[in-house]
């Protein structure tokens, strides 16, 4: 059987994804055909239902938790680790009239800003990736990094205004979801928990063979320094990456919740979970 999958190719995805797409572990009888892109487009494209598996921003699963279900293994769900609001330095207080360049609408970085900044209005969207210069060009009077720009802002001469990722921590106690692996709730269940195994072995591979996926991170990395890729690895992939577990999934239906205020209905918390 064929399950469209797809993913970004930042490098905590590709190094989770590696060994079960290149048949270095026991994917029990499953094949994968895979789509690369940008989080954000993945997360367009899965609302469109074109994938059995997919990468998604736990912001946009929240809006099509109806389609898709998430797995226990993958997510990025951490601590210390959330996205970055930066600007130039020696710029100004933001304003409702700033202008912010954000990594996608439905992205979990476009959520947290809104918690953390809810008069900021003039938003655009833009590839993760051309945030930094644009706050560097003065196009945008800040932006909000995600992804390698972490790691990089202070080199290119921005200052960070607020992290994210640790307001949302010291708001709820929890640690921050800013993505994981969803497959459709279309699929069988026993299927949908073949795939949340075949996953997990594939990340448990990867930790204990780090150097084997090297080259295909390279490959699809934005940023070449390998330093750098190994830094994004070690922060993204971890205890939670390989099953949520209780805590994880508090955290998850936590920011579920926020997300979903203004809600009447909304799903009990393991219905959203494999």
């Amino acid at each position: 059987m064929v399950i469209r999958l797809a993913y970004s190719p930042c490098p905590n995805d590709t190094f989770a994804f590696h060994a079960m797409t290149h048949s270095m572990v026991d994917t029990e009888g499953l094949q994968f055909e895979v789509e690369n892109a940008d989080v954000e487009e993945l997360n367009k494209r899965a609302s469109a239902g074109l994938y059995d598996m997919c990468k998604l921003s736990y912001h946009a699963f929240f809006k099509m938790c109806h389609k898709y279900v998430m797995l226990n293994s993958g997510s990025a769900l951490g601590y210390n680790n959330g996205p970055l609001l930066v600007s130039r330095k020696n710029s100004g207080e933001l304003t409702s009239y700033s202008r912010v360049a954000i990594p996608g609408s439905m992205t979990t970085a476009a959520l947290l800003l809104d918690i953390a900044y809810p008069f900021l209005k003039n938003k655009t969207e833009v590839l993760f990736s051309e945030i930094a210069q644009g706050v560097m060009s003065k196009k945008f009077d800040a932006g909000v990094l995600i992804h390698e720009g972490r790691f990089t802002y202070q080199k290119e001469g921005l200052r960070l205004i607020r992290d994210l990722g640790e307001h949302w921590h010291n708001l709820s106690g929890n640690p921050i979801p800013l993505g994981g692996i969803a497959v459709s709730r279309g699929l069988d269940k026993n299927l949908q928990k073949k795939i949340d195994r075949i996953l997990k072995k594939s990340i448990e591979f990867a930790l204990e063979h780090p150097d084997i996926s090297d080259e295909y991170v390279s490959l699809n990395a934005q940023i070449a320094d390998k330093e750098i890729q190994k830094k994004h690895i070690e922060l993204y992939v971890n205890k939670f990456s390989l099953d949520l577990g209780e805590e994880g999934k508090n955290a998850v239906y936590s920011l579920y919740l926020k997300a979903n205020k203004e809600k009447e209905k909304l799903m009990d918390r393991d219905t959203l979970f494999v």
